[in-house]
């Protein structure tokens, strides 16, 4: 990933981004052209600290073909982005620009065992489960036993060995503090979720950019 160093992340605050997204799309090279799915995944951490990454794929994804353990898949994981105007900014001969989240996590896939499939739908649904709070969560119980079994047969769990991680949260850290107020300010007054979730990611990212232009509000009014 080209990752300009205002924008690059330490590999802690990567992997947790990934973990908190816990979606994204997997893709692998099968000698001629990319293969790629979108799909949801956890996050665990082998005896060494090595993360891995948890998911599965339907028994007839072409990315299955490919799971030998032996090349490198990349897994991108992407939060919410937004387009800037330049006439938003307060410095003249500005450029338009796009603002983002991304993470790339890299390393081989090996498959699972039916028993580790188990473990891995129930911990995977219980992830996302747990953002539906205080509704009682699904568990893979509530399903016939038949049911579950031929669903379990139509899947096939994989883990990735995270050799790599890269991650990119471009928010505009290398301008002034007056642009970096006037496009947050003006991404927080779009109608599109993502423009205001970006408008928010950097005020918590520099603070007292946005106190200094509210002291200076007060200090205007009479």
């Amino acid at each position: 990933m080209y990752t300009p160093p205002f924008f690059k992340q330490d590999r802690a605050a990567s992997l947790k981004f990934a973990e908190e997204r816990g979606f994204g799309t997997m893709c692998a090279f099968d000698g001629h052209k990319p293969v790629a799915s979108p799909l949801p995944f956890y996050l665990t951490y082998a005896a060494d600290g090595t993360p891995q990454a948890a998911f599965h794929v339907a028994r007839h994804n072409p990315l299955l073909k490919l799971a030998n353990g032996s090349g490198a898949w990349l897994l991108t994981v992407n939060g919410p982005d937004a387009y800037v105007s330049p006439d938003w900014y307060v410095s003249p001969d500005q450029v338009p620009t796009w603002l983002y989240q991304s993470v790339h996590l890299a390393g081989p896939v090996r498959l699972l065992s039916d028993d580790e499939l188990s473990v891995q739908i129930d911990t995977l649904s219980d992830k996302f489960e747990k953002w539906l709070l205080p509704k009682k969560p699904w568990t893979s119980g509530k399903m016939t036993a038949g049911r579950l079994e031929a669903m379990k047969k139509a899947i096939v769990g994989l883990v990735m060995t995270v050799e790599e991680v890269e991650g990119s949260f471009k928010l505009n850290q290398h301008k002034s503090d007056a642009d970096y107020t006037a496009i947050a300010n003006a991404l927080g007054a779009q109608p599109a979720a993502d423009a205001r979730k970006i408008s928010q990611l950097m005020q918590d990212v520099r603070p007292d950019a946005f106190a200094d232009e509210t002291n200076k509000l007060e200090r205007s009014v009479p």
